[in-house]
């Protein structure tokens, strides 16, 4: 059973979340978190010894969250690249057309922090989505695509340009374009193998 400190951690990070999401993570102060989360600033420094420490514990339970959700998407056509592909974008596109849907966190705050490498939130950033890229190779190479890794990486950057294109145009249907694009690049890989291979 959880302890009580666990839960109070808990209740800032959710908190904090919503304001860093809704407000932005330099924006939304410390004394915004505490109102939100129903504590006193003082107890916001005994579990964080900064907003810095705060801003990476916050984009560490949501990279957990997001990792987990990705890979139930993909559980049910994990054997087929080409419906995985198509399926995470039309996941993303689902999420993208949601009224409260504000952009990646993620992205987000590696833009928001671009002038300052070593902060915790562009490092937190950058695990995310080389974590993402990761899985994606993983599950390409399971589906028999040797250059997994570098068929990840093009897939990742037409996610995350969708992540990016829509924001700014506010039009889901860059995720449709982009799917197609992906669902094509996978293709092409999955016949080089074909061919290759003789089959």
């Amino acid at each position: 059973m959880p302890r009580h400190g666990d839960v109070t951690r808990r209740q800032i990070i959710n908190a904090a979340y919503e304001l860093f999401y809704r407000d932005g993570f330099a924006n939304a102060g410390i004394d915004a978190v505490a109102e939100a989360a129903g504590v006193t600033k003082r107890t916001i420094y005994y579990h964080f010894d900064s907003k810095q420490t705060l801003i990476a514990a916050v984009l560490d339970v949501q990279h957990e969250l997001m990792l987990e959700l990705i890979q139930s998407w993909a559980d049910r056509v994990a054997d087929d690249p080409v419906r995985l592909v198509e399926k995470l974008f039309a996941e993303f596109a689902a999420w993208a057309k949601q009224s409260r849907w504000r952009g990646s966190g993620f992205t987000r705050a590696a833009m928001e922090f671009a002038g300052s490498p070593g902060h915790p939130a562009r490092k937190s950033a950058s695990r995310h989505k080389a974590s993402v890229e990761g899985w994606m190779a993983q599950q390409f190479a399971q589906g028999g695509i040797s250059e997994s890794r570098l068929l990840a990486r093009k897939v990742m950057l037409l996610l995350e340009g969708c992540h990016s294109l829509v924001l700014i145009h506010g039009e889901s249907n860059y995720a449709d374009a982009a799917s197609e694009a992906a669902s094509l690049i996978v293709k092409a890989a999955i016949a080089s193998e074909q061919t290759d291979s003789g089959t």
